[in-house]
């Protein structure tokens, strides 16, 4: 089982997290957080890495039913979806499959939640298509 859900995308690094960003925003999630690897290597370690950003995303209400059923899963929160630079001009976008991470976690009913939104999470990537 894979650990997450990706396509490539013919398009320049900036547009894809463009699209990106409006394509969790129709399945209903925002972004909290927005990691840019490639200027934080490059501040911390002086090193030059391709374009690489981290999104945080919830969709809130998942978030919410989620913490109810099991009030550690904070330490899976957010969702993160990788928007990077690949060698021959083009973008890949991976997200996590919260379903397959979940998988250690004995509690059926945050299963069924991590389903859900592995389905609204895959919608995102075949939306960018």
């Amino acid at each position: 089982m894979s650990y997450y859900i990706a396509t490539t995308l013919n398009t320049d690094f900036d547009s894809a997290v463009e699209k990106v960003k409006e394509s969790l925003q129709q399945e209903g999630f925002g972004v909290l957080t927005e990691i840019n690897m490639h200027e934080t290597l490059k501040k911390k370690l002086d090193v030059d890495f391709r374009k690489y950003k981290i999104l945080g995303a919830c969709n809130p209400s998942l978030a919410y039913r989620a913490l109810q059923s099991e009030n550690k899963i904070g330490t899976m929160l957010p969702c993160n979806v990788v928007v990077q630079e690949l060698n021959n001009n083009s973008t890949e976008v991976a997200a996590i499959d919260p379903y397959a991470s979940m998988q250690g976690i004995d509690n059926k009913q945050l299963k069924e939640i991590a389903l859900t939104v592995k389905e609204k999470l895959s919608m995102v990537i075949s939306n960018l298509n």
